[in-house]
């Protein structure tokens, strides 16, 4: 399996994808546009893309998913354990400038305010600790993986430095090919976009044919579509396999009330859900 990630060797995402798949090809991308591309344009490749973190929230990743409107295949819940790495023979006290992304930044706000340390943004963490290796400045940090220590030799100054020890982030594995798993005794997540008819009460009415089926939603999100402020979709993900009945009878009756409607994906919802 050939998976797509943000970042360069040593990133979350990669390490995210080996502990999901761990005898898959992961390939580098600059950018979370490139790893959507990159899938989109081999039906071989897949993309793995974190969506959101307990701490942060939104990665911000809702209008590539929009663009390319990739199949979603599968989600995975990782911790996320944030390392200050410096270079061999440095000292926490000798930092004073700290990089990484911002996402991980923001996640270990209380450590690097605790520390009186300046923090630099980048554009991920793994090449923040590439930077700090070939930077090789005692008074310099970057926070990464261990897996990062590793890969650029460098020195675990401190460990778990993020604000919640519990920092968990959830990634979707996504394709082009449209994939769907047979309906079984199992739990499952149906992901669709879909934009409303311009009327009173659109949403209302919308949202009424799940209430009246009784399926749960568990996200719903509203974002604008390209070049407007009066016209949105809606990212939503419900319980439940698109055969279930009660499902289908919802999305039926959503339909009515929508100009567009596209499902992303069905797939198993993760374990980590019910913990």
């Amino acid at each position: 399996m050939k998976i797509a990630y943000q970042g360069i060797a040593g990133s979350y995402s990669e390490s995210c994808a080996k502990e999901k798949y761990p005898n898959c090809e992961t390939i580098p991308c600059k950018t979370f546009d490139e790893c959507f591309e990159t899938a989109y344009g081999d039906s071989s490749i897949k993309a793995i893309i974190p969506e959101s973190n307990k701490t942060t929230g939104n990665i911000g990743v809702e209008y590539l998913i929009f663009k390319y409107r990739l199949n979603i295949f599968a989600e995975h819940f990782y911790s996320i354990n944030h390392n200050l790495l410096g270079i061999s023979g440095s000292k926490l006290t000798d930092i004073k400038d700290v990089y990484s992304h911002a996402q991980a930044l923001s996640q270990s706000s209380i450590f690097i305010k605790k520390n009186k340390l300046n923090a630099n943004v980048r554009a991920d963490t793994a090449g923040s600790a590439k930077y700090i290796s070939e930077a090789n400045d005692k008074s310099k940090a970057a926070i990464s993986s261990k897996l990062s220590a590793n890969i650029y030799n460098l020195k675990i100054l401190d460990s778990n430095i993020q604000d919640e020890k519990e920092n968990i982030t959830r990634f979707l594995v996504m394709q082009k090919d449209i994939f769907q798993p047979e309906f079984k005794n199992n739990k499952y997540i149906t992901s669709l976009l879909f934009k409303l008819k311009s009327k009173a009460g659109a949403l209302y009415s919308a949202l009424g044919s799940f209430t009246l089926n009784g399926v749960n939603l568990n996200k719903l999100q509203s974002f604008p579509e390209k070049n407007s402020f009066s016209s949105y979709f809606f990212l939503c993900e419900l319980d439940g396999h698109i055969e279930e009945e009660k499902v289908k009878n919802s999305l039926e009756e959503l339909g009515l009330h929508c100009e567009d409607m596209h499902v992303l994906g069905v797939f198993e919802a993760d374990k980590f859900r019910y913990k």
